[in-house]
């Protein structure tokens, strides 16, 4: 209880410029937390939407009747890959190139996949980078007031700049607070995001020997 109450009054006396980096560094934190929590879910929906698909195409099914059952539900992923290739298979004339013209129409879904993984992650990587620096702009402002009130007075104790030296250290807590699990976060979806887009372009090429074989049929 005494520690709340001591860390409570801490930010209640500090400067208002270092109240405002707090403020700053809190809300940079509760906006990271929320974004690794929603790509936590993001790529675990992935992940098993890949599975699944990977299941059913695999399984020696035909290829119309997977198409039939992704069509008429939400494609994304491999599904949404898998459905620009079979609809650009359908509409080739005879004759035509199979593996070039089917292969451009799944890569440009493969980037809208990948894009959508990769949304917002940009934000995890601000916020991993500048609220070090943000929380530094805290500690140097409160030693600077704190070693400025010293001016002030005949003796200089501890106990005068020890409360404006506390705060300058906790704005620099709060940065790396901010910081640390925005930079894991985005360093391991980061890594997620790449083996996925692996695993969709292994899936392209496996898709358009697929049907390069069944137009040589």
């Amino acid at each position: 209880m005494n520690g709340e109450l001591s860390l409570a009054h801490l930010v209640g006396e500090a400067s208002l410029l270092v109240q405002l980096v707090m403020l700053i560094l809190l809300s940079a934190s509760v906006a990271s937390w929320m974004l690794i929590l929603q790509h936590w879910q993001l790529f675990r929906r992935v992940r098993a939407e890949a599975e699944a698909f990977e299941g059913r195409f695999w399984s020696g099914r035909e290829l119309a009747e997977i198409h039939r059952e992704v069509r008429d539900g939400e494609s994304r992923g491999q599904a949404a890959i898998f459905e620009a290739g079979y609809n650009e298979f359908s509409r080739l004339p005879r004759g035509a190139p199979v593996l070039d013209t089917v292969q451009r129409a799944m890569r440009v879904v493969l980037n809208r996949e990948v894009d959508g993984l990769e949304h917002r992650l940009g934000w995890l990587a601000t916020i991993g980078s500048v609220s070090p620096y943000v929380g530094l702009f805290g500690t140097v402002w409160g030693i600077m007031n704190s070693f400025t009130a010293l001016g002030d007075v005949q003796q200089a104790t501890l106990a005068r700049v020890a409360p404006g030296i506390a705060e300058a250290l906790f704005a620099t807590a709060m940065g790396l607070f901010a910081a640390i699990p925005a930079v894991i976060a985005y360093n391991r979806f980061s890594q997620q995001a790449e083996r996925l887009a692996e695993r969709y372009d292994n899936f392209i090429e496996e898709f358009g020997t697929l049907l390069l074989r069944h137009a040589g049929r």
